[in-house]
């Protein structure tokens, strides 16, 4: 008996031991083999088994980079970082001379000791910028130990890419921008001289190439994803119940709010994003409202949207499409899409219920300190509807919470430019429209969520 537990206990342990991640180091501890530096001119240097990048004035970002490059693979490593020095381990990167004279540009794992606590976040270095930072997953901002030696795990497989630092999920990524690339420890540029000779340090580095598919962690919602590849639904979202409103190609699933079909004018799709026509900044003068065919009830609605200087435009939901046959837009409860800055609707209405996220001359968007909008680059609004409650959100941030079917709602529609609208908001279901008000306002990744 006890020659056959030994026997179990003996094939169960080589059983553990198989099944684990072949490893390859990338740093022997002793020298840079293997490495080449590029781009600055900061130090490394090997102490104690570890790689230590020095950081000098003077200088742009230096990379100590692998000679090798990786498509696929599980990376870990420990790091540790003085204060006040920002740093970062690229991966899947590159260096061409036909980019930027070889300026060294893909994904990169932020080391961030600062108060904005943003290590484990994902940056696109020299490219795109933050495709992951961390307010999108905040609980995750306290894992990094400051003046201690942290753990790092990075998984990319084909389209997925996720970070940990010290076994907490940190950023998640869905992207294809580049599948293959080196990976290269950054000592970042400094412009302050009290920063000079402030290091950062790896060591442990390795790498697992081999059947990563079947070593990755197993998919969870610890770091809540992005997809970053437009118009698309990742793996992950599509499990969770989300669509494509518009297929980023096509006029599909779409036509004119008074039209049985797509506007002949108007609107055009160029690489991927709906672009609205600019045409004197008149309701509806021109292509004219655009709305779905089918109608929805409950919901999670995700739009990204950019706007020019001065533009005015809406995401309007609970939209019945045969309430206005006359002059102006479709009726219906609008997101409101607005350059606060530069158009005069914004000082109009009451108390700024006319402004940027707004539940349009109804509810005034909330500007707290975390409010926050790109006006040159793409911004996502959420609107979320359950039954009668309905959420406006602006970047992550709620910014709009109101409740349809009640006296207080029906008394703000009262004192509105909607109170000849028999029902205004109150709709059980309706079509999602996306507003023509004359202005060159762009749109894509226009996803849903039906909810039960």
């Amino acid at each position: 008996m006890k020659k056959n537990i030994l026997l179990i206990t003996l094939f169960l342990f080589a059983g553990s031991l198989f099944s684990q991640e072949k490893w390859e180091p990338l740093f022997n501890g002793k020298n840079l083999k293997g490495w080449q530096k590029l781009n600055g001119k900061a130090e490394y240097k090997i102490v104690d088994g570890a790689i230590v990048g020095i950081s000098r004035m003077d200088t742009p970002n230096t990379f100590l980079a692998t000679q090798k490059d990786y498509g696929d693979f599980i990376l870990e490593f420990d790091f540790k970082v003085d204060d006040g020095l920002n740093s970062g381990v690229q991966f899947r990167s590159q260096s061409l001379k036909e980019y930027q004279n070889g300026r060294v540009h893909g994904y990169q794992f932020e080391i961030d000791p600062s108060a904005r606590a943003w290590t484990g976040g994902i940056y696109d270095e020299a490219r795109r910028g933050w495709l992951y930072p961390m307010t999108k997953n905040i609980p995750a901002q306290k894992a990094f130990k400051s003046n201690e030696w942290n753990k790092v795990r990075i998984e990319a497989v084909g389209n997925s890419i996720r970070t940990w630092v010290n076994g907490i999920a940190c950023a998640n990524i869905w992207d294809n921008a580049t599948l293959s690339g080196f990976i290269a420890l950054q000592v970042h540029s400094i412009g302050n001289k009290d920063l000079v000779g402030k290091t950062v340090s790896w060591k442990n580095i390795q790498i697992c190439t081999t059947d990563v598919e079947k070593y990755k962690t197993p998919s969870t919602n610890d770091a809540p994803e992005i997809n970053s590849i437009v118009n698309t639904i990742s793996p992950l979202e599509a499990k969770d119940g989300w669509k494509l409103l518009w297929d980023g190609k096509t006029t599909e699933g779409w036509r004119g709010a008074r039209l049985s079909a797509f506007p002949d004018k108007g609107w055009s799709i160029t690489d991927g994003v709906l672009k609205v026509h600019k045409s004197g900044g008149a309701e509806s003068s021109n292509g004219g409202d655009i709305v779905t065919i089918k109608k929805y009830k409950n919901f999670m609605l995700k739009v990204d949207f950019k706007i020019t200087k001065g533009a005015n435009s809406g995401i309007k939901y609970f939209v019945d499409s045969e309430m206005n046959k006359g002059e102006g837009s479709a009726i219906g409860c609008e997101f409101q899409i607005l350059d606060d800055e530069n158009h005069p609707d914004a000082k109009l209405g009451v108390k700024g219920n006319r402004t940027l996220g707004s539940l349009y001359d109804l509810i005034p968007s909330d500007r707290s300190e975390n409010f926050n909008f790109d006006k040159n680059g793409f911004n996502t609004a959420l609107v979320i509807v359950r039954g009668n409650k309905v959420e406006h959100w602006l970047n992550g941030v709620k910014i709009v919470e109101y409740e349809r079917n009640t006296q207080m709602f029906n008394a703000l529609v009262a004192y509105s430019k909607y109170k000849n609208w028999p029902d205004f908001g109150n709709l059980a279901e309706g079509n999602i429209l996306l507003q023509d008000h004359g202005d060159e306002v762009f749109f894509k990744n226009i996803k849903i969520k039906e909810l039960k």
